[in-house]
């Protein structure tokens, strides 16, 4: 006799810097979930080589064997604008995976405007962000791989100084390090290693306690229409510019998606 179940099939694409936390709820859930990680520097490749390789996994899935495609990413600098699938595609309505880590986006929100300098860390963005200087990303085109020495040989030192000062200017709006602890992971080691960076970029350090709510209802079908956007088949994600983050309109309504091979 085959067994009675409710439980849904949902494939999530997310980004690494949530394995630990997307796993976790995936395991707690009641319904079958596939997942596929994709690597953080997608975000360094720009939107539209981010929504081009995300856009390839989902045309290369078997989309009968799933109920929806939920998608662990924020709007994240457009890098999910123009998705799209015969399946929907669930997202949170987040501008980043900030919001995700700390379960709402009110949260964020609320943290970000008393705390404007923020730099956030939590264990998947130290841990994905180890083999990042191998990638092929906007800043290693730039040159901010390179060190002082590596400049001094090309340009001179006078140069070197100045390029350095120059692409330094990323970190000029920081001035504290959070720590957001979700539980997962080496907490220890990233506390210290935030510590330590907070100490030698001269900025203050704060731990704030996270939440998987966000992650735990994307995963266990429980979406409000505030907190997440259901994109129905052939329409694709827009920004909507406004406190919602994200909407969807027909696919062949908008003359900016190009069909990808």
């Amino acid at each position: 006799m085959k067994p009675v179940t409710t439980s849904k099939r949902y494939y999530v694409l997310a980004c690494e810097v949530l394995f630990r936390e997307i796993c976790l709820c995936a395991a707690k859930s009641s319904n079958i979930i596939d997942v596929s990680f994709e690597k953080q520097v997608l975000h360094d490749l720009g939107d539209k080589l981010m929504s081009s390789a995300l856009q390839d996994k989902i045309n290369q899935l078997d989309h009968d064997k799933y109920d929806a495609i939920l998608l662990g990413y924020g709007l994240c600098n457009n890098g999910i604008v123009n998705l799209h699938a015969p399946i929907p595609i669930v997202v949170p309505r987040a501008h980043d995976c900030i919001t995700l880590l700390m379960g709402s986006k009110e949260m964020y929100s609320e943290y970000f405007s008393k705390n404007p300098g923020a730099y956030y860390q939590t264990s998947g963005w130290l841990e994905r962000s180890i083999d990042k200087g191998k990638e092929d990303t906007i800043p290693q085109q730039l040159g901010m791989g390179k060190s002082y020495e590596d400049y001094a040989a090309e340009y001179g030192e006078e140069n070197a100084e100045y390029l350095m000062s120059i692409l330094s200017d990323y970190l000029v709006n920081y001035t504290k390090v959070t720590f957001i602890n979700n539980g997962v992971g080496d907490i220890e080691g990233i506390r210290e290693t935030s510590k330590e960076w907070a100490k030698t970029q001269d900025w203050e350090y704060e731990e704030v306690e996270g939440s998987l709510c966000l992650m735990e209802r994307l995963l266990n079908g429980d979406w409000n229409e505030e907190d997440f956007l259901v994109i129905p088949p052939s329409h694709i994600i827009v920004p909507s510019n406004d406190d919602s983050v994200i909407t969807s309109t027909p696919k062949a309504s908008s003359e900016i998606l190009k069909e990808r091979p």
